[in-house]
C-alpha cells in the first residue's frame, strides 16, 4: 500500500504538535487529519477511516484513554492501529492505554525522524493484513482472518487488533510454546519498543474474554494455547 493512500488520524490538544508531527508526516507522503481532543477524534475516525490513530492522553473534553475505548466499540475501525503519543511515561500510565486497546505507545518528545521510523513499522502490518487470509477452527473457537472476526461457542467476539493478532498467533499452533522474544517479533514487529508487561496485559484480556483454560503460562519462557 502506498503511503499517498494510508489516512493517519493525529489528536493532540496542543497546535504545535499537530504542526511539527503532520508536517513531517505529510512530508512522507501520508494524508494526515488532525483533531484537538477525544471527541472530535471519534467523529473524525468515523468518518474518514484512517489506517493509523496517533493519540495523545492528556486532552480537555475527553482523554486519550476513553477515546481508545469509544474507537475499540466501533466495527468498522477494528483493524486501526492505535498508539499513544504522550509525555507521560508512567507504567500504569502504559498499562491504561494497553487495556483500552492501544497498539503501542510512544513517549514525547520524540525525533520527526524516530517517529516516521515507527509509524512505519506499525504500518507494515498492513502490508501483512492484506495477505492473511483464511478461516480456521480450534474446537468451539473459530477465527477468521479475512474479517478479522472470532466467534467461541458460537458467540461472536470483537477482539482489538493486537488481541486478534496474539490470538491468531497462538492458536495456530495448539500447544506450542511461543517464547515472549518470538511473540513479541511476530505481534508487535521487531522495530516497535514496546514494554516488557504489553503481552501480559493482553493475555490477561483474551483470558477474561475467551476464558482462562485456553492459555496456558510457562514460567521464565512464554505463552501456549490449550485446545
Amino acid at each position: 500500500m502506498k503511503h499517498k493512500n494510508i489516512k493517519i488520524l493525529l489528536v493532540d490538544d496542543e497546535p504545535d504538535i499537530l504542526e511539527i508531527i503532520g508536517y513531517n508526516l505529510s512530508a512522507e507522503g501520508y494524508q494526515v487529519i488532525t483533531a484537538e481532543n477525544g471527541l472530535k477524534a471519534i467523529k473524525k475516525a468515523k468518518k474518514e477511516r484512517p489506517h493509523l490513530i496517533i493519540l495523545d492522553v492528556m486532552m480537555p473534553e475527553m482523554d486519550g484513554i476513553e477515546a481508545c475505548e469509544q474507537i475499540r466499540k466501533i466495527p468498522e475501525l477494528s483493524n486501526t492501529i492505535i498508539t499513544f503519543l504522550t509525555a507521560r511515561g508512567e507504567d500504569y500510565s502504559q498499562m491504561a492505554g494497553f487495556d483500552a486497546g492501544a497498539d503501542d505507545y510512544i513517549t514525547k518528545p520524540i525525533k520527526p525522524k524516530v517517529l516516521t521510523s515507527k509509524v512505519k513499522a506499525l504500518l507494515r502490518r498492513l502490508k501483512e493484513d492484506e495477505s492473511s487470509e483464511g478461516i480456521f477452527e480450534i474446537g468451539e473457537l473459530v477465527i477468521n482472518r479475512e474479517e478479522y472476526k472470532i466467534s467461541h461457542h458460537g458467540v461472536e467476539i470483537v477482539l482489538p487488533k493486537k488481541e486478534f493478532e496474539l490470538l491468531a498467533l497462538l492458536a495456530t499452533k495448539p500447544n506450542k510454546v511461543f517464547k515472549r522474544e518470538e511473540i513479541l517479533d511476530k505481534v508487535w514487529g521487531n522495530e516497535v519498543v514496546v514494554g516488557g508487561r504489553t503481552i501480559d496485559v493482553h493475555i490477561r484480556k483474551l483470558r477474561e474474554k475467551i476464558g482462562d483454560d485456553c492459555f496456558k503460562t510457562v514460567k521464565g519462557v512464554g505463552y501456549k494455547f490449550v485446545d
